[in-house]
């Protein structure tokens, strides 16, 4: 049994690997998932949710340089390599762009950006104890500012993290909730089956975005709130599918097999019908993965997802839309991007998993 189970397996990795859009897209949700869990390490401001602001340069197009002079701050927080990696560096300076300085014996003086305000500020020596030049580097925005002066390359990475999250959270929410009722009413039909079915046409009747705004102000504002809002909303597709495959394959001769050697209903549910219908479910949670991102980023452009400084794709979106028509469109058409590439790959992912798991091909 186990060898056959194992080329079984086999025979679908087989499929899956023929299937060229699939596995792009595979390897493109892999590396998502490496972004999201080391954005910060990957991040040119790793600095926690990068929100380092610098007005004087806000809205800049990619590849944008300036001078940046960092001035050290006091009474710095000690922290963790293993905070630094996965939550972002506590800020220790603070950053001046400048067009120019000039070093002194007693400091630096420098030229604040942009040169066309003439602002000169000195600073004393006793401010840099490392030496003034070492201090100054050339910064360089590969996908230029947003509109406060934040590196819009971090925020995208770090976007990653409230995006990717949310589709894994609210799917397995989705998941654990629509396979327990579905396969439930779907097996004992009757009662049961009638009682689940208005429970699941009542929850189908309320609009998706309309409950998850209910469920998030009555959670509270914030991404784990809107995790479990966005879970608790989706479970409902998942139920109907499964339970029309369970329906489905609950007649079929190993289903009778199974009860006549008087395995139990959970075995008989979770060990014998739900391998047996993977294929609709694996669809089915691709997309849910995909309406997940697509739900917070319409909750976070609508102000009550991920809360600022968060960095969030829709709240990027939202922040920037104006700019489309004022000449600068890239800072909203760069998360929107970002946006539909993942839901593109959780789909076209789900599809080819989906064709590799099918007996009939």
């Amino acid at each position: 049994m186990a060898s056959n189970s194992k080329s079984l397996t086999q025979i679908a990795l087989g499929k899956f690997k023929k299937n060229n859009v699939g596995l792009l897209s595979f390897w493109y949700i892999a590396l998502c998932a490496f972004v999201a869990v080391f954005a910060y390490t990957l991040a040119p401001d790793n600095t926690k949710n990068a929100n380092q602001m610098h007005l004087e340069i806000h809205s800049k197009p990619p590849g944008f340089s300036v001078l940046m002079l960092e001035v050290p701050t006091k009474n710095a927080k000690s922290q963790t390599f293993f905070d630094k990696v996965f939550f972002g560096k506590i800020t220790r300076v603070t950053e001046i762009p400048i067009e120019s300085f000039t070093i002194k014996p007693d400091g630096i003086e420098v030229v604040n950006y942009p040169k066309s305000l003439q602002k000169i500020q000195f600073l004393p020596k006793s401010l840099f104890p490392k030496g003034m030049k070492n201090y100054i580097e050339k910064r360089t925005f590969i996908l230029g500012t947003d509109r406060y002066g934040r590196d819009l390359l971090s925020r995208i990475l770090i976007g990653t993290r409230i995006s990717f999250f949310i589709g894994f959270i609210a799917v397995f929410i989705s998941l654990a909730i629509g396979i327990s009722i579905g396969a439930t009413a779907g097996y004992f039909g009757g009662k049961t089956d009638a009682f689940l079915m208005w429970l699941i046409n009542v929850t189908w009747t309320i609009p998706t975005l309309l409950l998850v705004i209910a469920i998030t102000l009555a959670l509270g504002k914030g991404y784990w709130q809107v995790f479990i809002a966005v879970g608790l909303t989706m479970w409902v597709e998942v139920a109907r599918v499964v339970r029309g495959q369970v329906m489905s394959a609950k007649n079929q001769q190993y289903v009778e097999a199974a009860k006549a050697l008087g395995f139990s209903h959970f075995r008989i549910i979770f060990k014998h019908i739900l391998p047996n219908i993977l294929a609709p479910i694996i669809v089915m949670s691709a997309a849910n993965f995909a309406g997940a991102i697509l739900i917070e980023s319409g909750l976070s452009f609508l102000g009550i997802g991920a809360q600022p400084p968060t960095p969030s794709w829709g709240a990027m979106i939202k922040d920037h839309y104006n700019y489309i028509i004022l000449g600068k469109p890239y800072l909203a058409i760069i998360p929107g991007l970002a946006i539909m590439s993942l839901v593109m790959a959780f789909m076209m992912a789900g599809n080819a998993l989906r064709d590799a798991l099918d007996v009939k091909n």
